[in-house]
Order: C-alpha cells, then structure tokens, then sequence
C-alpha cells in the first residue's frame, strides 16, 4: 500500500462548470462576455422574429388589398391599411394629390408620389433592419474573443508550470481545458449568430420585395384615379382626385 503522501491526487472536476470556476478572473471574464453574447443572439432572433413575421402578414394583407382595389382608399377606411407603412404610403399618396390638385401634368404628380413612396419605402427598410447588426458583430468577434480567453489560460497554465517545476499531465491538463472553454464558448456564440443573421437577411429580402409591391400598388391607384379624373375633365385640373 502507497504512503498517504505519494498516493495520487484527486483530480478537479473537469466540467463546464467546475472549469469556470477554476479559471482565472480574465479568462472568467471572457466567458461571461460570451454567454451574454450567446443570450442576445436568441433574444434578437426571438423577438426580430415575431416583429418581422407581424409585418409581413401585415405587407402581404395590405398589398392583396390595394391590388383589388378599384380607387386609392379613403382614409379611415379598410381597417388592415391603417397600420405599418400601408398607411404611411397611402398618406403620402393623398398627401401629393391633395398639394397637387391645380396641376394638370399627370407624369409630374406621379413622379413626386413614387419619390415619396420611396423614401417611405427605404426608411421601412432602415427600422426593420435595427438590432440585426448586432448579429454580424457577434459572429465576427465571439471567436477571436474566445481565443484571447484561450490564450490567457494557456499562458497562465505554463506559468503555473514553470513555478511548479513539474510536467505531469494531471497537473497541466486542468488549466488547459479551462483555457479551451473559451475557444468552445466563442463557437457557442458565434456560430448561432452567424446563422441567425443569414436567416434575417433572406427574410428582409423577402420584405423589401413585399414594400416594393406595396409601392407599386398604391403607384397604380394614384395613375388609375389621374385617368379618370382626366377623362371627366380633359381641360381642367385634377381636383375631382382628392
């Protein structure tokens, strides 16, 4: 039987947890900054999720509206274009009708509508893009922030190595895998960041399209109800639109 002083150490517990524990207040530090960064990433996915999803519903219901409808609606009307950019644009659309209405040169007013429409158009855009970028910055950085993690531990288990004068496996090994967490930890959070953001990119596509359609909806009600206020009054001026 081995002498109480030369039987072997009890190993330290080599899980997630027990290595954090163990780590160094750096590589502690890295972690978390890590877990915060894995916890915006499904908190931006939950919540841009269902905002985006609710616009599109909303696009797709406002657009099947206008493509049927035979005349600009009247404001106050159909109560699913009086929400999200569909009424913003058939505001605007009135709006340039109404300030035109002495004008008789059908091309210019629809020229200023579709100019209005389109600032709408990227300012939609702009909002429904805010809290993404967040996304492509935890997937650029997590993984190099989790190597700095690494390569403090790293360091810091040689140093402990050099002042213990010894190279024994389960002497090094602990420090080691506590320095490697990191590296896993900024995979944990970039990867699911990366995916994410890929995810909101084909869905913003998607609704860039569905605000372009919109746009062109109200665009054909504007020219439809120009023709007809000028085939009422060929020579006058375009008041019966408003």
């Amino acid at each position: 039987m081995l002498p109480a002083d030369l039987a072997p150490m009890a190993a330290p517990a080599l899980t997630p947890w027990g290595m954090y524990l163990a780590a160094d207040v750096v590589v502690k530090g890295v972690m978390i900054a890590l877990a915060v960064a894995s916890l915006a990433t499904w908190t931006v996915l939950l919540a841009k999720g269902w905002e985006l999803a609710r616009q599109a519903r909303a696009l797709r219901l406002a657009r099947s509206l206008l493509l049927s409808a035979p005349s600009l609606p009247v404001a106050g009307g159909e109560p699913a274009l009086q929400q999200s950019i569909a009424v913003a644009m058939l505001d605007a659309a009135r709006t340039e009708l109404h300030l035109s209405q002495e004008l008789d040169h059908r091309e210019g007013i629809k020229e200023r509508v579709a100019s209005r429409l389109e600032r709408l158009e990227l300012e939609s855009a702009r909002n429904q893009r805010r809290g993404i970028g967040v996304l492509a910055s935890i997937g650029a950085v997590a993984p190099f922030v989790g190597l700095f993690g690494t390569v403090w531990g790293i360091m810091n288990s040689f140093i402990g190595i050099a002042h213990s004068n010894t190279t024994n496996l389960a002497v090094v090994a602990p420090g080691i895998a506590e320095a490697l967490l990191a590296t896993a930890l900024g995979l944990v959070a970039a990867i699911p960041a990366v995916l994410v953001y890929n995810h909101f990119t084909r869905v913003l596509a998607g609704l860039r399209g569905l605000l372009g359609d919109l746009s062109a909806a109200v665009q054909q009600l504007v020219s439809r109800d120009l023709d007809r206020a000028a085939r009422r009054a060929p020579a006058g001026t375009l008041r019966a639109v408003n």
